[in-house]
């Protein structure tokens, strides 16, 4: 199993895009510092799209969004299905849903 790390802070990243748009190469950064030449293109790229320099892709912003509506959408979905539950359950136990027969004679 691969090795993993700590995700770079914030400003790490910062430093590096900085760098990038003052005309360093990521390649020489990549031997000089941590991260692969890509992820630091990847990091560039990113902060293109929230500058709105670039328009390929979603902003972190969107992004945030995005996830969080995910997740409201998630616990939505499950506080639906519990009382869904619940209105079956408590329908059967006073008796307002009437049980099940084969046919009514008149």
């Amino acid at each position: 199993m691969p090795r993993t790390r700590p995700p770079y802070t914030p400003e790490f990243r910062q430093q590096m895009i900085d760098l990038v748009r003052s005309g360093r190469d990521p390649r020489d950064l990549a031997r000089e510092f941590e991260p692969s030449d890509q992820t630091i293109r990847n990091w560039v790229a990113q902060a293109d799209r929230d500058d709105g320099g670039r328009s390929d892709g979603i902003t972190s912003a969107e992004r945030e969004e995005l996830s969080h509506l995910r997740r409201e959408i998630k616990r939505l979905r499950e506080e639906r299905e519990i009382l869904s539950k619940a209105a079956a359950w408590f329908a059967r136990e006073t008796d307002a849903v009437p049980p099940k027969s084969t046919r009514s004679s008149r």
